[in-house]
């Protein structure tokens, strides 16, 4: 009995020894398949943090230098608008034909080296030579040498307009007739002007229009 007895506890630890030795090799398995999981793992750790880091700070610095590029450009263009429109303002008012609004119902405009000022229109009586009245209408404009013969031209409008009605008034139509009769009557007017605004003078007067009716 006692035989049979320890000849049991004999092969139990065999058994389980035999019994316990599937699960070690399963542990080893189970480690040896962990190692190369975390291998893996620390791989595409590395992977997912570096590369992602990389492609934004590639990204960011490309967006920056998009970014920068473009704000210089806008305000290089900016700057070059200022500029352009600073210029061209500046020769708006005296660009060569083009007339403003002056005092007295003058227009001003700039030539190349002088200033022209057109009067307000004139109807003026006049006398027929039968005696019978007519009309003449006058568009004058004055040819100004400079800006401050301008300003003398505008203050005095109303005087150089007295003048022109008086003078005027006193011719006939055949007075005005032909180149002849038109040269005349620019020489006196002329003088009229420059007798106004002494000393300063103007260098001509332009008839743009004459009818008499």
């Amino acid at each position: 009995m006692f035989g049979k007895g320890k000849k049991k506890k004999d092969d139990a630890p065999a058994e389980d020894a035999e019994g316990a030795a599937p699960p070690d090799e399963g542990a080893e398995g189970a480690e040896g398949e962990g190692a190369p999981k975390k291998k893996m793992s620390g791989k595409k750790l590395v992977l997912f943090i570096i590369l992602p880091a990389v492609l934004v700070l590639g990204g960011g610095g490309a967006a920056a230098y998009l970014l920068l590029f473009q704000g210089g450009a806008e305000q290089h263009a900016e700057a070059g608008d200022g500029h352009g429109k600073q210029k061209g303002g500046g020769h708006g008012a005296e660009a060569p034909g083009e007339a403003f609004a002056g005092p007295n119902g003058t227009m001003i405009s700039h030539g190349e080296d002088v200033v022209f000022v057109a009067l307000p229109e004139m109807l003026v009586n006049i006398t027929a030579p039968d005696g019978r009245p007519a009309f003449l209408k006058l568009k004058l404009t004055l040819e100004a040498p400079d800006d401050a013969t301008v300003t003398a031209i505008t203050e005095h409008v109303p005087r150089i307009s007295d003048q022109f009605n008086g003078f005027l008034r006193e011719m006939r139509t055949d007075d005005l007739a032909g180149s002849a009769g038109a040269y005349r009557l620019r020489l006196e007017l002329l003088r009229r002007v420059n007798l106004t605004i002494a000393p300063m003078h103007i260098n001509a007067v332009l008839i743009e229009e004459m009818l008499v009716q």
